[in-house]
């Protein structure tokens, strides 16, 4: 009986232990904004610190840090606004604890009918990246999901 018990005793501890194991979630979030004053598009996207860091090889309390965060998502996200290829500009990222929050725009925005975005980030160093992007324009709210084979998707307004 004793023997049982131990056996029961240590299964079950051994389950515990193992349902309390880390799991990595791979997901990043944009909000982008449609500013009718300024007639310009606000991305703000925020990414776990470690991924990012990992993606960029450079550790995020370095100064060159921003520097390859900018050239990153240069290189990962493109946004077309009416079949027409827009330029995004870096505006800042900053570093908070386990999240990293980059900033950038496409000005020049007068009237969206179409919005195309492909949205790498991440996507080929975790291929369980997921990226989800939710795009407020004129009171309207759409959403778009981004992983891979879907790196890129379009809206209509």
């Amino acid at each position: 009986m004793k023997k049982s018990i131990l056996i029961l005793s240590l299964g079950i501890l051994l389950v515990g232990l193992f349902s309390f194991t880390a799991l990595d979630f791979f997901s990043s979030m944009t909000k982008v904004d449609y500013i009718d004053g300024t007639k310009t598009l606000k991305f703000t996207t925020k990414l776990n610190t470690g991924h990012i860091s990992q993606a960029v090889k450079i550790d995020p309390a370095t100064a060159g840090f921003e520097a390859e965060v900018k050239k990153y998502v240069n290189n990962n996200v493109d946004v077309s606004i009416n079949g027409a290829a827009k330029q995004l500009t870096f505006t800042g990222s900053q570093v908070n604890g386990e999240s990293v929050w980059v900033y950038y725009e496409a000005s020049g925005v007068s009237d969206i009918s179409s919005l195309k975005i492909k949205n790498s980030i991440l996507i080929g160093q975790f291929p369980k990246q997921v990226n989800i992007v939710n795009i407020t324009y004129k009171g309207a709210l759409k959403t778009l999901n981004f992983q891979k084979g879907k790196e890129t998707s379009e809206v209509t307004f």
